[in-house]
């Protein structure tokens, strides 16, 4: 779904044009994006490819730490390694990532307040990691309440 959306932005919307979908809340944008998160790390998109490669080496190689062996774990991590496979295909492929959904609020008389623009992999990315810190809080309640604390045995 990420790298079909992608296509979709790359071929009808040129760089920088804007599609408003709800006034005043939300717009199709079609932005190269060379860096990480928010722009961060501009300019590095080969460095931040090295960088998602041994992400996924290492999500994969620790991933029995993130409840790999229950259903929402695998759903999770999915998200995870599918969200950074998507863009790392796009910093290989198309020198850069494509981020296209742009979320804002159009002040009164003032600039927009704006989250920054993404994409799906990035949505994916994120509900994922969210998904292995809820998971993870609900097996560190179980454990607390099975009388297990960390360090000692039943």
């Amino acid at each position: 779904m990420d790298q079909i959306t992608k296509y979709l932005i790359r071929h009808t919307i040129n760089p920088e044009e804007e599609r408003l979908v709800i006034r005043g809340f939300f717009k199709l944008v079609h932005w190269h994006n060379t860096g990480a998160a928010w722009s961060m790390f501009k300019d590095s998109n080969a460095l931040l490819a090295v960088v998602a490669v041994a992400a996924l080496l290492g999500l994969y190689f620790s991933r029995h730490h993130f409840e790999a062996h229950t259903l929402s774990g695998q759903f999770a991590l999915g998200l995870i390694f599918g969200g950074i496979l998507g863009n790392l295909m796009d910093r290989i492929f198309v020198d850069h990532v494509t981020d296209f959904l742009y979320f804002y609020i159009q002040r009164r008389g003032g600039p927009e307040a704006y989250f920054p623009a993404f994409n799906i992999a990035d949505s994916g990315i994120s509900i994922g990691v969210a998904l292995i810190f809820l998971i993870s809080l609900r097996q560190g309640a179980q454990d607390n309440e099975g009388g297990v604390t960390q360090g000692q045995t039943q």
